[in-house]
Formats: structure tokens, C-alpha cells, sequence
């Protein structure tokens, strides 16, 4: 399969796109992340969403550890292709690291960041090591 359609995206200086994964059916937005041509590739070819973590400098598997797989529904870029938006299922109804179904958990209220969601999962559960 041709790999052109990665020619297309503009990328970051170092090699990077910025991705939104968005829940279908209810558009909620759960997570926001970084892709590289490899990990875009992947999840494009495998049909789950691959991330490129810039703190741990590797691939990253959305729910390797936790089991919380991105399911991906469709694909879309931005009209000045720098943007991807990921529709997806997310598998466990979790997609953040703390427990939550949104890394998007705080909002700003009055000067504060007040949480607006709770922790469906203790972290410790999720990530046994």
C-alpha cells in the first residue's frame, strides 16, 4: 500500500503531529496526543491508536498497560494538515491515566481548576506493576 497520504500531513520540525481522540457517538473529546509517521502508520494499518509518547521517547500503544485500548473509527486532518482528529471507541470507557474517562477532567472556574468528572477506576487497579 502506498504511504503517500503521509506526504500530505505537515509535520512538526521534529517529526510530529498533534492528535485529538474524540469518542464517537457522544463527540466528547478524551485526549489529545502525538503521532510520528511510524505510529500514525500503525494505527492507520491496525486499526487502534498508536501515539508517539515525547516523555518516554517511544511508540506507545494507547492501553498496553491498562488494557484501555482507542478503537479507531475514522481518521481526519485539519484543512491546513497539522491537525489529526481520531474518532474512536474507547475500550473500558477509560482514556485517561488517573482513573477518568477524559484526560480533560478540570476546568477553570473563578482563577481555579475544579474538577468537573470522577475517577472511574483507581490507577493503581489499572496499572498493577
Amino acid at each position: 500500500m502506498s504511504e503517500t497520504w503521509l506526504d500530505e500531513i505537515r509535520w512538526t520540525d521534529d517529526g510530529l503531529v498533534p492528535v485529538i481522540a474524540q469518542q464517537t457517538g457522544s463527540g466528547k473529546v478524551v485526549m489529545f496526543a502525538w503521532m510520528n509517521r511510524e505510529s500514525l502508520a500503525l494505527s492507520y494499518t491496525g486499526g487502534y491508536a498508536v501515539y508517539w509518547s515525547r516523555s518516554r521517547n517511544k511508540l506507545w500503544r494507547k492501553g498496553e498497560e491498562s488494557g484501555n485500548r482507542q478503537k479507531i473509527v475514522s481518521i481526519s486532518i485539519d484543512c491546513d494538515e497539522d491537525v489529526l482528529l481520531l474518532e474512536i471507541e474507547q475500550e473500558g470507557g477509560i482514556s485517561c491515566h488517573t482513573g477518568r474517562e477524559s484526560c480533560f477532567y478540570r476546568t477553570l472556574q473563578d482563577g481555579v481548576w475544579q474538577k468537573n468528572s470522577p475517577v472511574l477506576k483507581d490507577p493503581a487497579e489499572i496499572y498493577k506493576k
